[in-house]
């Protein structure tokens, strides 16, 4: 049975900076603040016309590119999001449309910042069988629009940014080699500490003006629950990755963690026992971009020279749900 490698990864981010100083020109807050609370200095904002479905076909021709394949190459879409840009059909299915393709087929995932695990998962078991052969499995989030950019919404306005990061997947007979496996993980009790109530069918009505007057429509985090079991789920599941796959923290050469907090990832470092070259940070540049936040670090990683073929890479994440989950990838 083969086994699932990375043939190419790429992103794309919109055009609009956002710095820290910005934000203090929309809400009380201030460099220093965001700073020291997220490790974030700058983000990516869309503007007006771009969506999510846009920023994933950018990435998706850059990884194209590089892996000289064209769209009608891919066998199947998997497309890892928790903005959409339509209540449905999901983006998989626009994003098809955009390259070109019709008939294969197009899978949303919706597991936030774990989502791009969660798909992974679910291409690698695709390949490993025969069933799909080439994959595009995408991590794409508008957040911009959706963020309350007042005082009121600061706590979680000032975290997150838009992007899209792409990795195109397929089988591989080199022994060894590929993705060594996947560990996900949830626990639906902590649902409503990270989450965006509404618009919701669970409404009667699913929209109204009272849910957008509440506010309902917008992420409400509780967030030092959220780094409470961020810190430490993370952490054992990256150690449960090499246990499983018979390996140690000098063997990992790259862990490249879901980007939500600095402060979360020195955590985990420090739990884990992995130095500090051993860890990706990009989130100063990117801020939180859930689903798009592993595979955008992983492109730029690789763009650094800081992966070579064989070299072992552990990827982590953790968020809404909660949902957790980690991969071994020997590259």
């Amino acid at each position: 049975m083969p086994r699932t490698e990375f043939l190419a990864t790429g992103f794309h981010v919109p055009s609009r900076l956002v710095t820290n100083e910005d934000l203090a020109g929309m809400m009380e807050t201030s460099d220093e603040w965001i700073l020291q609370r997220s490790g974030i200095k700058t983000r990516y904002w869309v503007g007006p016309g771009e969506t999510g479905v846009g920023l994933a076909k950018a990435a998706t021709l850059k990884a194209l590119a590089k892996a000289r394949l064209q769209p009608a190459d891919l066998d199947c879409i998997v497309y890892c999001t928790c903005t959409p840009d339509h209540f449905e059909p999901g983006n998989g299915v626009f994003l098809q449309r955009e390259l070109g393709l019709s008939d294969i087929p197009a899978v949303d995932v919706r597991n936030q910042c774990s989502g791009f695990l969660y798909g992974l998962s679910i291409a690698d078991a695709w390949i490993r069988t025969g069933q799909y052969r080439t994959v595009l499995l995408v991590g794409a989030e508008v957040h911009s629009r959706g963020l309350d950019k007042t005082t009121r919404g600061r706590d979680t306005a000032v975290l997150f940014g838009d992007g899209a990061g792409v990795a195109i997947l397929g089988p591989t007979v080199d022994d060894g080699r590929g993705v060594l496996s996947t560990h996900l993980f949830s626990d639906g009790r902590h649902a409503e500490k990270l989450w965006v109530d509404g618009p919701g069918l669970a409404h009667d009505p699913f929209v109204s003006h009272e849910m957008l007057d509440q506010n309902l429509h917008r992420p409400v985090m509780e967030g030092r629950e959220v780094f409470k079991f961020a810190s430490t789920l993370m952490p054992q599941s990256v150690q449960l990755a090499l246990q499983a796959n018979g390996l140690t923290l000098a063997d990992v050469k790259l862990l490249v963690p879901h980007q939500a907090n600095l402060r979360i990832i020195e955590m985990v470092r420090q739990a884990t026992g992995l130095r500090e070259e051993q860890v990706f940070i990009n989130i100063q540049k990117f801020g939180n971009t859930t689903a798009a936040s592993i595979p955008i670090a992983l492109d730029e990683a690789l763009d650094a020279g800081r992966l070579r073929r064989g070299d072992v890479l552990v990827l982590t994440a953790f968020g809404s749900g909660f949902t957790w989950g980690s991969a071994a990838v020997r590259w």
